[in-house]
């Protein structure tokens, strides 16, 4: 049973790789995009159950791109970068993040935090 869609938001084709594929081990149905803009127009078609956002967009900045996910939908938004200072936490967090994973990450630690934000549904 699909767990809904999972937009990965991610400009590098190894991680936006890797991610998917536990998303997609994890239940999810995954769409990747590598842009900003690709992505604001992925989202209005796809009514994603989870959001991951790399802050490293050739485009547009991550957290810029974050308060117009956030207009346009109500998804969870996973963070992923390798920003990792107090303040890019605070920041991401500040600016609509649910959550914020610092690259490189363990394949749990990605497991953990979608769980936390997408509780699997019981099958009862």
């Amino acid at each position: 049973m699909s767990r809904g869609i999972c937009l990965v938001i991610e400009d590098d084709q190894d991680i936006a790789g890797l991610i998917s594929l536990i998303l997609t081990r994890e239940g999810f149905d995954v769409r990747s995009v590598r842009t900003a803009s690709a992505a604001l127009h992925q989202l209005r078609a796809l009514k994603p159950a989870l959001i991951t956002l790399d802050l490293g967009l050739p485009d547009l900045d991550g957290l810029q791109i974050t308060k117009d996910l956030r207009e346009l939908s109500p998804a969870p938004l996973l963070m992923i970068t390798a920003r990792a200072s107090a303040a890019d936490q605070f920041n991401g967090m500040a600016t609509g993040a649910s959550a914020y994973l610092i690259k490189p990450f363990h394949p749990g630690e990605l497991r953990d935090a979608v769980s936390r934000l997408c509780p699997a549904r019981s099958s009862t």
